[in-house]
C-alpha cells in the first residue's frame, strides 16, 4: 500500500492566486484520483501592513506599479478563472487587505482541532466573496464558529497569542527554504512549484511524480 502523497501549500488568505492555485491542484487531484495529504504553512504577504489595512487597489498600485487599470484588468481576469473553478471573487472599489498574523495563528490552532483546512477555505471565502475584515479577531472567531470550531477558544487563542512564536518559526522556516512568493507548493517533500500553475500543469506534475514513485 502506498503511502498518500504528502503536499505543502505555503500561502497567505490575501492572495488570490494561492485560492485560484489550489482549486485547479484540487480539480488535478481529483481528475487523477491522486491519494493525497495536505498541509498548509503560514506567509505574510504584507506582515508591516497595520492594524486597520489598507485598501487593496492602491495597496497593489502602490507596491506593484500597476496602473488602476492593470488592476482591473487582473481582477476581471482573476474573477473569471474563480468562476470557471466555482470560487466568487466579489471585488470592490472598497475591497481591503489586511495584516493577517492573528489569521495564522487561527489556523495553526485550527490544527490542533484537525481543522486546519476546513478553516483556511472558510477564511478565503470570508475575505474574497464576503468582503470580511480578516484584521478583526471577533470576524476570525465568527469564521471558526461558523465551521463548527469553539468560537471561545478561537477568541481565546486570539487574545493570548499562545501560537505567535509557532507560527513566526514555520514562516521562517519557509523563508529559509527559498519561499519569497505564493502560492508555493511542495510536493512529497522535494518538488517546489511557484505560481497557480493550471489544472493541465498540475496534472502533469502529478504524473510525473507518480511515474518517479512508481
Amino acid at each position: 500500500m502506498t503511502e498518500p502523497l504528502r503536499i505543502d501549500i505555503v500561502s497567505d488568505v490575501m492572495c488570490p492566486w494561492c485560492i485560484i492555485g489550489y482549486h485547479q491542484l484540487s480539480r488535478a487531484l481529483d481528475a487523477s484520483g491522486t491519494d493525497h495529504e495536505i498541509h498548509w504553512h503560514p506567509f505574510e504577504l504584507n506582515p508591516k501592513m497595520p492594524p486597520e489595512g489598507q485598501n487593496t487597489r492602491e495597496h497593489i498600485i502602490e507596491k506593484y506599479g500597476s496602473t488602476p487599470e492593470q488592476s482591473e484588468q487582473s481582477r476581471q481576469q482573476m474573477k473569471a478563472l474563480g468562476d470557471s473553478l466555482g470560487f466568487e471573487f466579489a471585488w470592490a472599489e472598497d475591497s481591503r487587505m489586511h495584516n493577517t498574523f492573528n489569521t495564522h495563528q487561527l489556523l495553526h490552532w485550527a490544527e490542533t482541532q484537525g481543522r486546519k483546512h476546513d478553516l483556511k477555505l472558510a477564511l478565503f471565502t470570508a475575505h474574497f466573496t464576503e468582503q470580511r475584515n480578516l484584521s478583526d479577531d471577533d470576524v476570525l472567531a465568527d469564521v471558526a464558529a461558523e465551521i463548527g470550531l469553539d468560537r471561545a477558544q478561537a477568541a481565546a487563542v486570539l487574545d493570548d497569542q499562545r501560537f505567535a512564536n509557532e507560527v513566526r518559526r514555520a514562516e521562517q522556516f519557509w523563508q529559509k527554504q527559498g519561499v519569497s512568493g505564493v502560492p508555493a507548493v511542495v510536493f512529497d517533500r522535494k518538488h517546489l512549484v511557484t505560481g497557480a500553475q493550471g489544472v493541465d500543469n498540475y496534472t502533469s506534475i502529478l504524473s510525473q511524480i507518480a511515474e518517479m514513485k512508481g
